[in-house]
């Protein structure tokens, strides 16, 4: 049986993330409480949780969003605008994506093959 999940960003500052993420994804914010800021797609649901946590990021992230489109230049673009930096580029195994670190440093990676 399988079980819808949502994803967890642990971050310094859930309500200023939450403003990139919800840009990025076309998410909507649905609420910021204490520590916590709730993102969701309006057309599936899919969740993201900003959590506020005490340390600063170390090192590289053991997971990592991927968003897919047909324009990775136009998007990365897009996404600089709203404050990502770019990290890398990778070209492997017939598909190209470049890796990016959102406002506090998480990285994500744009990647070709999609509609979005």
């Amino acid at each position: 049986m399988s079980r819808p999940i949502k994803l967890v960003l642990d971050c310094l500052d859930p309500t200023a993330l939450g403003e990139f993420w919800s840009a990025a994804l076309g998410y909507v914010v649905l609420g910021s409480v204490e520590n916590y800021t709730l993102l969701a797609a309006e057309d599936t649901g899919a969740q993201l949780l900003l959590q506020k946590v005490a340390e600063p990021k170390a090192g590289k992230n053991r997971m990592h969003l991927d968003i897919t489109c047909a324009d990775v230049a136009g998007e990365v673009d897009r996404l600089e605008q709203l404050g990502a930096r770019r990290a890398g580029e990778v070209e492997e195994h017939g598909t190209h994506w470049v890796v990016l670190r959102d406002p506090e440093g998480n990285e994500f990676c744009v990647c070709d093959g999609g509609e979005n």
